[in-house]
């Protein structure tokens, strides 16, 4: 049996692939903190905390596509690097934000 085939990663700059991995990191604390899914106030705490680190690197990650003049955020391309990235493990990252069905 041959091991899947992984869509192939769009060509991002540095900044767009910092930006992303930022991004993901931000899901896995948003994640942790979620009630439907934290186990203790504990680790929603710690959660929390790195959250702040994680929404300071996201920022900073924007900043700097701003300062090298990538005025844009290429959503298409983007979306392109998360859905691959999905395969890789960031389905599980987004699927832990959301509130599971019947939590309203």
């Amino acid at each position: 049996m041959e091991p899947p085939e992984f869509p192939p990663l769009p060509a991002l700059t540095r900044a767009e692939g910092e930006f992303v991995d930022c991004y993901l990191a931000v899901l896995d604390q948003m994640g942790r903190i979620n009630p439907a899914h934290a186990s203790d106030t504990y680790s929603a705490l710690r959660a929390a905390q790195a959250l702040a680190s994680g929404a300071a690197a996201l920022r900073d990650a924007l900043a700097l596509m701003h300062e090298r003049g990538e005025s844009r955020i290429h959503a298409a391309t983007l979306a392109r690097a998360l859905r691959a990235l999905r395969v890789l493990d960031g389905e599980r990252r987004a699927g832990r934000v959301a509130m599971p069905p019947g939590a309203n």
